[in-house]
């Protein structure tokens, strides 16, 4: 009986695996036919409008900032998820520092309207000649 191992065709499969053996020579397929970029679009797609429906649900982003960044996804403004994160943290950064700045600048406007009340109490004891 003739024994035909298959100890060479594992070896080369799990070299396979591994990822040698996939240079120009062994393709015969275009990069296209291989993995097409519609496919890694809808991909990439997939996965950001996902993540963003979860942080809309989960409110660590208002309808408007979903909006927002859906539509900039949908333009290819973020490269991958983690792109999209810092781009949410940013932008709630941002709107957290023009609250508080706000903030700041109406109870500077309420205090000196308080002040001003008192100073325009005690004029009217004046006379002016």
């Amino acid at each position: 009986m003739k024994i035909h191992s298959r100890s060479r065709a594992r070896r080369a499969m799990e070299a396979k695996r591994k990822g040698r053996h996939a240079g120009y020579g062994k393709r015969k397929g275009t990069r296209e036919a291989r993995l097409p970029t519609k496919t890694l679009w809808m991909r990439r797609m997939r996965v950001l409008r996902r993540f963003l429906r979860k942080c809309r649900d989960d409110e660590k982003i208002d309808r408007h900032t979903y909006r927002d960044m859906y539509m900039k996804a949908k333009g290819s403004a973020f490269k991958n998820k983690r792109v999209l994160m810092e781009s949410i943290h940013r932008s709630g950064a941002e709107k957290a520092r023009a609250k508080a700045l706000s903030d700041q600048f109406e109870a500077k406007r309420a205090k000196s309207k308080a002040g001003g009340e008192g100073k325009s109490a005690r004029g009217e004891g004046r006379s002016f000649r």
